[in-house]
């Protein structure tokens, strides 16, 4: 009649299993590790991915930004945030997306540097905010 090994067992030592000690030490040097944040950046590369992808998702379907490739996009949106975190005042960053597009459209420059502050560095949304708390865009012209 075969038993099985049983924590009972003298056989059992030195077996890994959930109630031996190669097991117990096992079990508790991997919980060791998530308490210690050794496997955090991991979760954190995908949130960051994520967040790359939704800001490439939204720019490249909307049409008007014409960025030659991913990278492009990425990185002008990057640069959006550095912007935004150096202080740069809304209506230059406007003026200045505008500029780069080639068009007049303020929804379309707003657009893109709220998707990329939103998705890119939402650390920064708040100075976004206080920057353009008080902008009006130009009227329409007839």
């Amino acid at each position: 009649m075969n038993r099985g090994l049983t924590v009972s067992d003298p056989g059992a030592r030195g077996q890994c299993g959930p109630y031996s000690r190669a097991g117990w030490l096992l079990g508790l040097v991997a919980a060791g590790l998530c308490l210690a944040g050794i496997w955090a950046p991991v979760g954190v590369a995908d949130v960051e991915w994520d967040k790359k992808m939704a800001f490439l998702i939204q720019v490249t379907a909307r049409p008007g930004y014409n960025f030659p490739n991913s990278e492009a996009a990425l990185a002008y949106g990057e640069a959006l945030c550095e912007k935004i975190a150096s202080g740069r005042p809304y209506p230059v960053m406007i003026g200045e997306v505008q500029n780069d597009f080639n068009t007049t459209d303020d929804y379309q420059a707003s657009y893109l540097i709220d998707r990329a502050a939103n998705e890119l560095c939402p650390e920064q949304i708040w100075q976004l905010r206080r920057s353009a708390a008080h902008y009006r865009p130009a009227p329409a012209g007839p």
